[in-house]
């Protein structure tokens, strides 16, 4: 038997770099992973389904569906990382409504999703949410990875990811009487052709001497979701090569 059996999981996101791993992972340990993605149209008999976390609708449409056809959900991955064209400029010169899009396109939008799975798990009396933070939702950015690329890490994402982690401590003390966990994976840096200066400067620092990969990231995800964790809530699981022990 496999540690996901019998278990509907919606992962949002599920075609990005770490969502595609998410949802292959959640698959080959026996769940029913449903890839929620912007992307996708709807087919749920391949386990697809389209899904703009920005739209209340959209989120709503895929919580319908999958209770329809699977008639609970398990679990959820907050996955998504909708952002603007913009995303990435230098403190000084984010304009006031991009930094308040980002906001609402990632915190606000994990709140909907998050309050809409978990009306249902209330009443099933189960079920286990996994959001993302990140390093940099836990220490601050180290700018000196940065030297020799114009790359920056984007202000809002450090704002976004440390009130995505307390915002899961939060919703595990108040739904642990449900029997409902939620927990947060914070990734570090994962390897995407970036400049090689940053990989190099990055690879330097961190005590694993690498890069993180998808398949880093999809494990302990999976753990989490998992039976495995049944004990687990309100954690911040750091997958992050050692970045932040140091």
């Amino acid at each position: 038997m496999e540690r996901l059996d019998n278990k509907i999981i919606i992962i949002t996101g599920g075609n990005g770099l770490i969502g595609k791993a998410i949802v292959a992972r959640v698959r080959s340990e026996g769940g029913t992973g449903i890839n929620a993605d912007i992307t996708n149209t709807d087919n749920l008999e391949k386990l697809s389904v389209h899904c703009d976390i920005t739209d209340e609708n959209s989120i709503q449409n895929v919580i319908d569906q999958t209770l329809d056809k699977f008639g609970h959900i398990d679990g959820l991955v907050n996955n998504a990382y909708p952002r603007t064209k913009d995303w990435g400029s230098k403190f000084e010169d984010i304009p006031v409504d991009s930094w308040k899009k980002n906001v609402d396109m990632q915190l606000n939008s994990h709140f909907i999703f998050c309050q809409k799975v978990l009306k249902h798990m209330k009443k099933q009396k189960s079920g286990a949410i996994v959001n993302f933070g990140s390093t940099y939702g836990v220490v601050a950015p180290d700018f000196t990875v940065y030297d020799g690329t114009t790359i920056t890490s984007p202000a809002a994402y450090n704002a976004i990811k440390g009130g995505m982690i307390n915002f899961t401590r939060y919703l595990a003390s108040y739904y642990g009487k449900d029997n409902i966990r939620v927990n947060s994976v914070s990734p570090g840096g994962i390897f995407d052709h970036q400049p090689e200066p940053f990989v190099r400067n990055y690879e330097h620092k961190v005590p694993l001497k690498r890069m993180g990969t998808p398949d880093d990231i999809a494990p302990p995800v999976c753990f989490l979701l998992s039976d495995g964790g049944r004990y687990i809530t309100g954690y911040k699981l750091m997958v992050d090569g050692g970045w932040t022990c140091i």
